[in-house]
């Protein structure tokens, strides 16, 4: 019994010891290797996952860039024209109806001219009573001017008389038969008779520039009457509705009996074989947008080299409104009423890194995109942009050329530090 109680109570050798604790270490260790590993295995298996067939991917590249600023637009005919209403009147007949092809003079409506073909008749009238007057009033000028001439031939005529009689006078009394008297009585006379004629040939050129005046503006009166007249004559031509070209019938009134003002309108007639496209941008561009200006339609895929016709300068509601001309106005896929995106091209840069237009850019700026770490990791990046063209954006700084990155809306992920991508099967 006490051999036994000496050998259960001899000490562990040191080495055995340490033998047990490095045994219970590995054990520790392993099961925390399993939890490590277990816990990166459920990590990696709740990072949110995405399709790749559902994003859209660039690779950075070098290259050219066309830099333009987008604006709105809507496709409308290259010519069209509103026929209006020239008088107030009733629609007795109509001739055609929308969509139809009309020519030059095709008749579209009918309406009353009763009342304005009356007017007419009346104006014709005093145009005549007008004409007999100024007759008249010439008549009456070159009379009263005649008789004024006459009497300055007849004071004429009595001046040489009373010079005549002045001679007489101072001949006599040069021999002795006159007198003195008789002298200055003859030379007052005269005198007298000079300063009449004198009065008579004033008188005459003040009567000449009176009635000069009077003819001029009786002229004038009459020339502003003939001007109404020929208006009147003129709405009265184009009161009878007609195209003035070949076209298409796009609008017209069709009610009969239906009263309409003067100005009011009864058709439109469009050019549906040409077009162009009315065009919306915000003012902050108007220094960039410039007649003659290259600019882009997109209809769809299509793409539709224009230029830029004409520039309205106001600014309504914070925009500048232009137009746009297609080099080929005529193109199939050009229709009135389509809605067009258009870029109005501002300048050419080459050699730039450049990533593919998306739905994320909205300006200059800096922006946090996604990079492809590898096929199946995207990580965030906070990367600076530049300028756009309806393809490419240029990249300022903080990619480099190769990478790949989604270009596509990525809104919702904001925040993730890290994106796993399940490839295409």
């Amino acid at each position: 019994m006490i051999a036994d109680n000496q050998t259960m109570d001899r000490q562990i050798p040191v080495s055995v010891q340490r033998k047990r604790k490095l045994i219970r270490s590995g054990k520790w260790l392993c099961a925390f290797l399993v939890v490590m590993g277990v816990g990166a295995w459920l990590g990696s298996q709740m990072l949110t996952t995405i399709d790749r067939k559902t994003l859209v991917v660039s690779e950075v590249d070098r290259g050219t860039i066309d830099v333009s600023v987008t604006a709105t637009g809507r496709i409308v005919p290259a010519f069209e024209e509103v026929i209006t209403s020239p008088i107030s009147s009733r629609i007795l007949e109509v001739y055609a109806q929308s969509g139809d092809s009309v020519d030059v003079g095709t008749p579209l409506l009918r309406l009353d001219l009763q009342s304005a073909e009356t007017e007419l008749s009346k104006a014709l009238d005093e145009r005549e009573i007008r004409h007999h007057q100024m007759d008249q009033l010439r008549a009456n000028i070159e009379t009263q001017l005649a008789d004024r001439r006459m009497q300055i031939e007849v004071e004429e005529m009595r001046l040489s008389q009373l010079e005549a009689q002045l001679r007489n006078e101072l001949y006599l009394d040069s021999l002795g038969s006159g007198t003195r008297d008789r002298v200055r009585s003859a030379e007052t006379t005269l005198r007298t008779a000079q300063l009449q004629l004198a009065q008579l040939r004033q008188q005459y050129a003040n009567e000449v520039r009176v009635k000069q005046a009077d003819l001029r503006m009786q002229q004038l009166q009459n020339d502003i009457f003939e001007k109404g007249l020929n208006e009147q004559q003129r709405t009265l031509t184009d009161a009878a509705i007609r195209s003035s070209r070949r076209a298409t019938l796009t609008y017209i009134t069709t009610e009969i009996g239906t009263t309409v003002g003067a100005g009011q309108k009864l058709a439109i007639v469009s050019d549906l074989s040409h077009f162009k496209a009315e065009c919306e941008i915000s003012d902050t561009y108007s220094d960039r947008v410039l007649v003659g200006g290259e600019a882009l339609l997109r209809i769809g895929k299509e793409r539709l080299p224009a230029t830029i016709a004409t520039v309205t300068p106001l600014s309504q509601g914070g925009a500048i409104s232009f137009t746009v001309q297609p080099q080929n106005p005529s193109h199939p896929r050009l229709r009135s009423g389509l809605k067009a995106e258009v870029y109005v091209i501002t300048s050419i840069r080459d050699d730039v890194l450049r990533i593919r237009n998306g739905s994320f850019y909205a300006g200059p700026g800096k922006y946090t995109l996604f990079i492809f770490k590898d096929d199946r990791t995207l990580v965030p990046r906070e990367v600076q942009l530049g300028e756009c063209n309806y393809d490419y954006i240029e990249v300022l700084s903080g990619l480099s050329e190769g990478e790949e990155l989604v270009v596509s809306d990525m809104t919702k992920y904001k925040g993730k530090e890290k994106l796993k991508v399940r490839s295409e099967k």
